[in-house]
């Protein structure tokens, strides 16, 4: 097996940021007069926005969900500060760009969102290629942002691996014909990554780098 790219699910992946968008999405369902559990959500991140929102709240019309977009974005955003990279995340990155192989940020985050993830990381030097959602017409766990992002570098599925911390990453991989590597630091749990697809489970960043040479 040849593997020449290494893309990367940031959110609760490299960053830690997942329980932020947790609680900005109770406050916005909070604003727009709907109660949703804290665990309800988690348990949708991850995935395409509009996804996300009809799982927890249904069908509903289109100011609602741009609204609601629009509290959850302003929310994340006042957080911004309290965002930290993984550790060893940077490190991880720089590692597999010294090992000759192609890093792409493949997130589900709008472009927005995405400029904090990439200034949390502070590692730009280490990646090839970026995607976001704005790349396609639907996120994770719809494959096209892996596509994207396989096509930004020239790689093709079998030469590629996905890094990710949701089962909506695994299945886009799977979908996508990558392998996948499920990470446990975004709050899921090692079973389910596996029932998703992820052929191996770490801890988090840092364990997948000590273990490197096990998965690349």
């Amino acid at each position: 097996m040849t593997t020449s790219t290494i893309l990367f699910d940031v959110d609760g992946t490299l960053v830690d940021s997942n329980y932020l968008h947790v609680d900005a999405w109770q406050r916005a369902f909070d604003a727009s007069g709907v109660q949703v559990d804290a665990w309800r959500i988690h348990r949708a991140i991850g995935q395409d926005s509009e996804r996300l929102l009809n799982s927890l709240v249904g069908e509903r019309d289109d100011d609602w969900v741009e609204r609601a977009s629009e509290l959850h974005s302003r929310f994340y955003r006042e957080q911004a500060d309290r965002l930290r990279a993984f550790e060893a995340a940077g490190a991880l990155l720089r590692a597999l760009r010294e090992r000759g192989l192609a890093t792409v940020l493949a997130t589900s985050a709008p472009d927005d969102e995405l400029q904090l993830l990439r200034d949390t990381l502070a590692a730009d030097d280490a990646v090839t290629a970026t995607t976001s959602a704005d790349d396609v017409d639907e996120a994770k766990p719809d494959p096209g942002i892996l596509n994207v992002a396989l096509d930004r570098v020239g790689a093709s599925p079998e030469d590629a691996v996905m890094v990710g911390d949701s089962v909506w990453d695994m299945r886009a991989a799977g979908r996508a014909g990558i392998r996948a590597i499920g990470l446990r630091c975004g709050g899921s749990g090692a079973e389910e990554l596996r029932e998703a697809g992820a052929s191996r489970v770490y801890d988090h960043p840092a364990e997948l780098l000590r273990r490197v040479g096990e998965w690349v």
